[in-house]
């Protein structure tokens, strides 16, 4: 009778292969580092051209170029979102061999508007967090920073005031250069069980985007207002029984467990974010240009306006009323659409803009952008 093989004795292949496999990824990484200090090398010969043209590190228009470049290239096996988080940080190093960016935005750390900044200007900047909106523009206006995220609208909450407000009040001090759409998502944080929390910290708009999930799933809980998401976790840390409506990097950076993941009331929640600068981006072919406008209060006045963007086959993206804070009353309208100021369309419906209205600004023309995730 013959004695069956013993397993443990038979070459795995796989094993005997891994050897040779690792020595190729090794080859591969190495090459990988020449070809990014030469990119990067090239990248500090076009900063010289740049800086004694007088122009900017940051370009959005070029930005995106490349990442639609390096995506279409792309046969797999890594995703898009791999590939974007790796040019992203590419990018960002090689922006600060040319000058390190001072970016302001509304903090603290790991609030939904770091993680925008981030997302924009990966980890080679240097950021400033400010305590309000208002601030983050002081910062850019004043030139202490080099650009500023702001936040914009809220899929599920709408405007937010404050940044509008500050456009209405700085016309023709700042530009949008760029936007980013971070997909919101909400988790629940704490250091004890579900059942055991009786306070829940967290801004109030991630309260708006979470309360169905809270009062269906922690209707013993009080839910307490604070600054930021961030404020919120640090606070969920130190007082017993309390939880946070955060995001998953706060969890990370304050070392606070996740009890419930996506908590979000809706599975669109998006927050736009402005990045605002001393001038507005090129032209990319795929973009956006925003403005403001006032109207006097006459019969038709409004018809007006949009009259010029439908005879002109503009597609309007947004649009928002908004108090102007000097003259009782009065309204000025922000709206986005989709084409840059430099297109021949775009200029005409612009020479019309101003014939019915009683003030235009741009606002600026960005690329458009697509979601990330937070």
């Amino acid at each position: 009778m013959a004695r069956a093989k013993d397993a443990s004795s038979t070459p795995d292949k796989g094993a005997a292969n891994l050897p040779a496999l690792r020595a190729q990824i090794d080859k591969f990484d190495l090459q990988i580092v020449e070809l990014l200090n030469k990119r990067a090398a090239v990248a500090a010969q076009i900063g010289k051209v740049k800086a004694d043209a007088g122009g900017d590190v940051f370009s959005a228009a070029r930005e995106e170029e490349v990442l639609a470049n390096v995506l279409a290239a792309s046969a797999g096996p890594l995703d898009a979102v791999t590939l974007k988080s790796i040019f992203r940080e590419l990018i960002s190093g090689s922006r600060s061999i040319q000058k390190v960016q001072k970016i302001a935005y509304l903090g603290p750390e790991y609030s939904y508007s770091h993680l925008a900044a981030l997302q924009r200007f990966g980890e080679s900047s240097l950021y400033n967090r400010t305590a309000n909106i208002g601030t983050v523009f002081e910062e850019v206006m004043r030139k202490h920073a080099d650009f500023g995220v702001v936040p914009l609208e809220n899929s599920t909450d709408g405007r937010i005031a404050d940044t509008l407000d500050l456009f209405s009040r700085n016309p023709d001090k700042v530009r949008i250069c760029a936007e980013i759409r971070l997909r919101v998502r909400h988790h629940l944080l704490a250091n004890c069980k579900q059942s055991e929390v009786q306070r829940v910290y967290s801004k109030a708009q991630a309260f708006s985007q979470c309360r169905n999930w809270l009062s269906r799933n922690l209707p013993q809980a009080t839910l307490h207002e604070v600054a930021s998401t961030a404020d919120a976790a640090n606070l969920a840390k130190t007082t017993p029984n309390a939880a946070a409506v955060a995001s998953r990097e706060a969890s990370v950076r304050y070392g606070i467990g996740v009890l419930a993941h996506g908590i979000e009331d809706s599975p669109f929640n998006e927050t736009r974010f402005a990045v605002i600068g001393p001038t507005d981006s090129g032209r990319t072919g795929n973009d956006k240009t925003a403005l403001m406008f006032q109207i006097g209060h006459t019969p038709g006045s409004l018809a007006d306006v949009l009259s010029a963007f439908k005879a002109n086959k503009i597609n309007l993206t947004w649009i928002e009323s908004f108090p102007y804070r000097e003259a009782k009353g009065q309204y000025v309208f922000f709206v986005d659409f989709e084409g840059h100021r430099e297109d021949a369309k775009i200029k005409k419906a612009l020479a019309a803009l101003e014939s019915v209205c009683d003030t235009v600004t741009v606002l600026g023309s960005f690329p458009l952008a697509a979601p990330t995730d937070e």
